[in-house]
């Protein structure tokens, strides 16, 4: 992590701006290198993990002109850029991950497509979240059912959780005391796979089931996304749990 010395940001302190991550890659499609920074104020001192005021700076390298973009939700923790085609256009487009830092282990995803020095954003984690919904219901038997908007459904064995966990909420005959509900939390990681090995990649999004508690771990919603010329759509959803 080295301080930012070279781009003034308005009401920031240039002390504290460090560069995060640092990526080159052709990303506005003039098939020159650009260079991509990610850089931060340390509020805390450079010891503290937390990071505000997350910039993605693009130096065009045929310029030398600087852009910048600024996320919506742009402090947290372990900011990372990574570049990538991810429409299919043969230019990299940027990937950039933020930890909430909170005890839902969510995160903050954003990926922009930079052609022509413009930025658009084509992922936003908050969409992503808000379009898919889900439903977790504790069943009869050790049995929990997972429910996507009505149209999917998986239903997961919870014997494994053990004779205290399931004495606490079924009776000697295995059904429920009371109704439970669980829920699914927020996308908590964003992985950049390119599953057909054609040189653009696709999106693996997990999300964690929860039960009673956000502890209480059930498994994880695992969807595959990949680009249908205006948006990331699924093409394969599982979900997995724990051994």
């Amino acid at each position: 992590m080295y301080l930012c010395p070279f781009y003034p940001l308005n009401q920031m302190n240039a002390n504290r701006i460090f560069i995060l991550d640092f990526k080159q890659g052709d990303v506005n499609g003039d098939l020159i290198i650009d260079n991509v920074y990610l850089i931060g104020e340390k509020p805390y001192g450079i010891k503290s993990p937390f990071v505000d005021n997350i910039t993605i700076l693009i130096q065009d390298g045929r310029t030398n002109i600087f852009y910048r973009i600024i996320p919506k939700e742009n402090a947290g923790y372990n900011p990372t850029i990574f570049l990538g085609d991810f429409t299919g256009n043969k230019v990299n487009d940027i990937l950039i991950s933020i930890d909430s830092g909170g005890s839902g282990g969510y995160a903050f995803y954003y990926i922009y497509s930079f052609m022509n020095n413009s930025p658009k954003k084509i992922f936003d984690y908050e969409k992503f979240n808000q379009k898919y919904t889900y439903e977790v219901i504790y069943k009869d038997y050790y049995e929990v059912e997972v429910r996507e908007n009505n149209t999917k459904k998986y239903i997961i064995d919870i014997k494994y959780k053990g004779k205290d966990y399931l004495s606490e909420i079924y009776d000697a005959k295995g059904k429920l005391k009371e109704p439970i509900k669980g829920w699914v939390n927020p996308l908590g990681g964003l992985y950049p796979i390119d599953f057909q090995r054609d040189g653009t990649y696709e999106l693996y999004a997990v999300r964690r089931i929860a039960g009673r508690y956000n502890a209480d771990n059930l498994g994880y919603v695992q969807t595959s996304l990949k680009w249908n010329g205006k948006d990331f759509t699924p093409f394969f959803q599982t979900v997995g749990i724990l051994g």
